[in-house]
């Protein structure tokens, strides 16, 4: 049976969120082996924070879960690409629809806003 690597990288995979509907990449967490049997058994997924040392469900706080469509595993079993129906419509902690909201900008030679609108305020959110 093929399975994640949890005996790599201290335990903690790299896991891409990504929206199935229109494939935008909307963050990268980690996974320890609790999260990733939580996220199979519920369903929503479970990430292990690097931060806070403890496993959390996504959208716990924001009302922002993500709903598991479809789980991929790399070549080396070692990162997982995880195809989610994002509830709600922020899965970034800072307010915007994806964490990636900054584009390198190669003559300015610094990363700008994308312009994209925040959807929630995360000082009202996260008290």
């Amino acid at each position: 049976m093929v399975t994640p690597d949890f005996k790599k990288e201290n335990g903690l995979l790299p896991c891409i969120a990504q929206e199935y509907r229109t494939g935008r990449i909307l963050m990268m967490a980690y996974m320890n082996e609790e999260s990733y049997k939580k996220t199979l058994e519920t369903g929503k997924v479970h990430y292990f924070s690097r931060s806070r040392n403890k496993l959390w469900l996504k959208g716990e706080q924001s009302g922002n879960f993500q709903v598991v469509k479809e789980i991929y595993l790399d070549c080396d079993n070692d990162t997982l690409l995880v195809k989610v129906e994002q509830i709600g419509k922020a899965a970034c902690h800072t307010g915007y629809e994806s964490c990636f909201f900054r584009k390198y900008n190669a003559e300015k030679k610094d990363y700008e806003l994308t312009g994209e609108a925040k959807c929630f305020d995360p000082d009202k959110v996260y008290k």
